[in-house]
């Protein structure tokens, strides 16, 4: 099994925190479909033979398109590939497209099981700090919506962390979420990338910064919040109740294949990974002229043959994010004994100060949970490793 990743680089407007590649000019929109279509034929040799279990449009703001354009894709997808019949097939969406059921019920219709809403807050004074297009009254109404149309896999997003949400209101956000039988969270500690909106604006001291302490005691407040409202925290930012982990990302978490199709798209095959140019106007007119040829074919790309130890600093960071967490055994038959050994003896530390267990799996605790990237880095094995 293999997943598809579809990058829509279009957004009505920017959000100050967003580092994504995107335009908020909708000029290119007609030209780029068929270059992504263009793409897939190009493209179809990196999956194979292989079932597709999971497709995921995401941005940019994939909603932006018009119906008729998102059914030419998913056919172009079902003509080119061999999608599993019970493929799972996300979009995301924002609540200021979704203010019509007949845009939902076409959804639907073009393929789309299942939706993830950039609903960031249910309170207007956040969504107008971060410069979110829609407001707490839309946020509300289109979950309810995509439901009254048949969405019941349907995951949210919240951000929490950020000057304008006290404890109380991130409480309201997580209970509503629940109240609204949303079966998908994922929940991000707001983000001070460098060279976004928000960052020039908390520089300018045009905006308050960020409070780490906050951040660290709203996402302690999260978990035991989900835990007994019965979601899984199957992975540092998502929680799920049984049955709905997301099938496309937990394939990423377990190092599945997958081919990414637009600007700036990554593509993972367990030994290499390859990224398209982060630019429209070059990836179209490359597709269009097929006069700049990277190893995609046809495509401006850039590829990384991922070493060994590279491969395995890569499950180390993905997998100590999960439940499931770190398996040592898979680590020795993968990477070799000495490999394992050596991990086992480095988390005995994380082990000591209640940080991580350790029973089948190395796992980390609540506390840990805090301390994740910092911890996957410390374990991490030097480059130049010849052992591994």
């Amino acid at each position: 099994m293999a997943g598809i990743y579809l990058h829509i680089p279009f957004c009505r407007q920017a959000c100050h925190y967003c580092n994504f590649h995107f335009s908020t000019s909708l000029k290119g929109k007609n030209d780029f479909i068929p270059a992504l279509l263009k793409e897939m034929d190009k493209r179809k040799d990196y999956i194979g033979e292989a079932k597709i279990a999971t497709v995921y449009l995401g941005g940019g703001t994939p909603s932006l398109l018009d119906p008729t354009q998102l059914r030419a894709i998913l056919d172009k997808l079902g003509e080119t590939f061999i999608l599993d019949p019970a493929v799972e097939i996300t979009m995301e969406a924002n609540p200021d497209d979704m203010t019509q059921a007949a845009t939902m019920r076409a959804w639907r219709a073009a393929g789309i099981n299942r939706l993830s809403i950039g609903i960031q807050s249910f309170f207007n004074e956040d969504l107008q700090w971060m410069n979110r297009a829609h407001n707490a009254g839309q946020a509300t109404e289109c979950i309810r919506m995509a439901q009254g149309e048949g969405f019941n896999n349907i995951s949210i997003d919240l951000i929490y962390g950020g000057p304008t949400l006290p404890d109380q209101h991130w409480q309201e956000n997580v209970q509503r979420a629940i109240a609204l039988q949303v079966p998908h969270l994922s929940c991000y500690a707001l983000t001070v990338e460098p060279r976004t909106a928000l960052d020039t604006l908390i520089r300018n001291h045009r905006r308050q910064d960020v409070s780490p302490d906050d951040q660290a005691r709203q996402f302690l407040l999260l978990m035991d919040w989900m835990d007994q409202a019965g979601y899984e925290h199957y992975e540092i930012s998502n929680f799920a109740l049984p049955g709905y982990r997301s099938r496309h990302n937990s394939s990423y978490w377990r190092g599945e294949t997958y081919l990414g199709l637009g600007p700036s798209a990554h593509s993972y095959d367990g030994a290499s990974r390859q990224w398209n140019v982060a630019n429209n106007a070059k990836y179209i007119a490359a597709l269009r002229e097929d006069g700049v040829v990277g190893d995609g074919g046809g495509i401006i790309a850039e590829k990384e043959i991922l070493t060994p130890v590279q491969q395995l600093n890569e499950y180390i960071m993905i997998s100590l994010r999960t439940m499931e967490g770190m398996d040592l055994a898979h680590v020795a038959a993968r990477w070799g004994a000495e490999a394992a050994q050596n991990l086992a003896e480095r988390a005995q530390r994380y082990i000591r100060e209640g940080k991580m267990t350790a029973l089948r799996t190395l796992v980390l605790t609540q506390e840990g949970k805090l301390l994740a990237d910092g911890i996957a880095a410390d374990l991490f094995f030097d480059p130049a490793d010849a052992s591994i």
